[in-house]
């Protein structure tokens, strides 16, 4: 990383020391500053203390669980959150990207997974407003304008399919689940027409993919969502 800009900061919330020194060593040979503690109400009094620039929180706390402590967090910090978890159940990913999760790593983990998830979260603290145009491969979406180009080619996007395509790209890299898409787009009480939402999804792959069988940005998680990549992600 550029020596000249200040180090991004890691705070890991983790009970297992031995993660912790794995996590530490990974962080710290990539150029992150890393704080550590082992429970979760420490990690909150650190959180507020030292604002860090990412947290990487486990869910199996001793004091509390990772999810009550998400759920506190976000009360008052939108700081991006990776989830490490030995529990792979598609039911706990839900619960916390739900509660407040920005994405969701399995123990046992790569180092290269690790830091690609974190260059992700990463990319997404902006200072200002996000901008009002954003571009993957040959496709550009003028927020601002409500207008989206592929190629240089203007895509006609139906309401729902420009509100589900807008909702990714304000949260690229990040899974967004069933539920938080079709409340945003469909309103409350939608919650359980995911049907809705895979036929849409499929619209919108054809006119924004290349390939809509092999889709590049618009990925699929398992039961849980989507997300969209953005060319960067690697």
């Amino acid at each position: 990383m550029n020596e000249q800009t200040p180090k991004p900061s890691v705070l890991i919330i983790d009970d297992e020391i031995q993660i912790r020194r794995l996590l530490r060593f990974t962080l710290e040979d990539a150029g992150y500053e890393v704080r550590e503690v082992e429970a979760g109400r420490p990690g909150l009094v650190e959180a507020a203390h030292h604002r860090p620039d990412v947290i990487v929180l486990d869910l199996g706390l001793p004091d509390m669980s990772g999810i009550d402590v998400l759920k506190r967090l976000r009360e008052w910090s939108q700081t991006p959150v990776l989830i490490l978890s030995v529990f792979g159940e598609e039911s706990r990913k839900i619960e916390a990207l739900d509660a407040g999760a920005d994405d969701y790593l399995i123990k046992p983990f790569g180092g290269g997974e690790l830091l690609a998830r974190l260059r992700a979260l990463l990319r997404r603290i902006r200072p200002n407003e996000p901008p009002a145009t954003i571009r993957f491969g040959t496709v550009e979406v003028d927020l601002a304008n409500r207008r989206v180009t592929k190629a240089g080619e203007l895509v006609k996007l139906s309401v729902k399919e420009y509100a589900i395509l807008r909702l990714l790209v304000s949260h690229q890299d990040k899974v967004l689940t069933h539920r938080q898409i079709l409340t945003e787009v469909w309103g409350p009480g939608a919650e359980e027409q995911t049907h809705y939402l895979r036929v849409f999804m499929m619209r919108l792959r054809k006119k924004i993919e290349d390939d809509p069988n092999t889709p590049r940005y618009i990925q699929t998680e398992s039961s849980i969502g989507y997300r969209l990549l953005s060319d960067s992600h690697s």
